[in-house]
């Protein structure tokens, strides 16, 4: 796979119209003409903005007679001030589009902003579990095209995005099936200049979204067929992705599992990320790394409830000995192998607001698909043993 004319490359209906394969970037002109796009905004961050894949894209779009403004205003745990600011910029530059550009960060904001671009009610009106307000503006949602440069959230296929409410320090998913981009440009080379810290925790989140997905106890035998395709594909190309950046065969399957990840947690999570999202809240910790950290102290105490998963899924990655002590095992390997912290207090966390993490992720929308029924107690034991190390 070393000529990129030996690559993958395909256009996919599903999730949504997907172009995928190295250097489809240039096909992003077309894709905002296609949704009736003429000004877009791009959104995405502050460290992205400054590097030539946000200039060339945007020079692109200059080309092709569509003026496209820049609103970097997005921090790594997106809040409702950054969509707020961005809804401004939106508003002010009378833009008619959103190009969501970058990690999932960028991409959940720039969703976000899409939808309260022509809204009169406040974000957190909009929060998953609630009722759509009766006097929402469908039509004026903006249309958007996500292009993704990281293989971790899959925000670019989701429906969703996760927003910070910096007032209660609380993670909030913000959904309506409008927020899904109209295309998605899924180009492998624009994840290439990750470095390998970043690459190892997106590649780990991506993991995770397979590896919750498929424990989840709810009967979807697609979605399950999903999640173990994506996490072989992570445990072949994960290492060599992080080894090697610039190695675009690694880089395209990482993206392709990514996506597939997204595609397979409309079936759930579970305690992995009910809690990862009260850490990142409080601690502003990357979310991918606080998974990857997390993720054998709640496959431990999910085992009582997934061993023959776990059996099926040693199987199927040709692990030896298939079993669920098999599976734990490779994760930690994998771990190990592209430096991932064993413990929650080696990224920064402490037990100070122990308490609060555990009640936030107890309320959390993913603790209620655990395989094991956890409560606030549960998820006490669970951060305590992923904080000293314990496993």
């Amino acid at each position: 796979m070393a000529a990129n004319s030996m690559l993958p490359h395909g256009n996919w209906p599903a999730p949504t119209n997907i172009r995928f394969g190295v250097g489809r970037i240039v096909e992003l002109p077309d894709a905002c003409k296609v949704l009736g796009i003429g000004r877009p905004l791009l959104v995405t961050d502050r460290g992205l903005a400054a590097q030539p894949i946000v200039h060339d894209a945007i020079a692109g779009n200059e080309r092709a007679g569509l003026p496209t403004g820049l609103f970097s205003g997005v921090r790594s745990n997106p809040n409702s001030g950054n969509v707020s600011d961005g809804v401004d910029a939106y508003r002010a530059g009378h833009h008619d589009g959103i190009i969501a550009m970058g990690g999932g960060s960028a991409l959940d904001a720039g969703k976000t902003i899409a939808l309260m671009a022509g809204q009169s009610r406040p974000l957190w009106d909009f929060v998953w579990g609630k009722p759509a307000p009766s006097d929402m503006n469908v039509a004026a949602i903006a249309p958007v095209v996500t292009v993704p440069t990281t293989a971790g959230t899959g925000s670019e296929v989701e429906t969703g995005a996760v927003i910070t409410d910096e007032n209660t320090q609380t993670k909030e998913i913000i959904t309506h099936p409008k927020m899904l981009a109209g295309i998605v440009i899924g180009d492998p080379a624009l994840t290439a200049g990750l470095p390998p810290h970043l690459t190892a925790a997106t590649g780990m989140d991506a993991l995770s979204h397979c590896l919750e997905a498929y424990c989840v106890p709810d009967y979807d035998p697609m979605a399950d067929g999903m999640a173990l395709e994506g996490m072989r594909l992570i445990a072949e190309w994960l290492p060599l992705a992080v080894a090697d950046g610039g190695n675009l065969g690694a880089r395209t399957q990482m993206l392709a599992a990514a996506m597939i990840g997204a595609a397979a947690f409309r079936k759930g999570l579970g305690a992995m990320h009910a809690l990862s999202h009260p850490i990142g809240a409080i601690y502003d910790t990357h979310h991918g790394l606080t998974n990857a950290v997390l993720m054998p102290y709640v496959l431990s105490f999910n085992r009582p409830a997934i061993g023959a998963k776990m059996e099926r899924l040693a199987r199927f990655l040709g692990l030896p000995a298939p079993s669920f002590d098999a599976v734990l095992a490779w994760i930690l390997q994998l771990r190990q192998r592209v430096a991932i912290p064993h413990s929650l207090a080696a990224i920064g966390v402490d037990d100070g607001r122990a308490d609060e993490v555990t009640r936030k992720a107890a309320a959390d929308g993913n603790a209620p698909t655990n395989p094991v029924p956890v409560g606030a107690a549960e998820l006490r034991g669970i951060f305590d043993r992923a904080l000293r190390g314990a496993l």
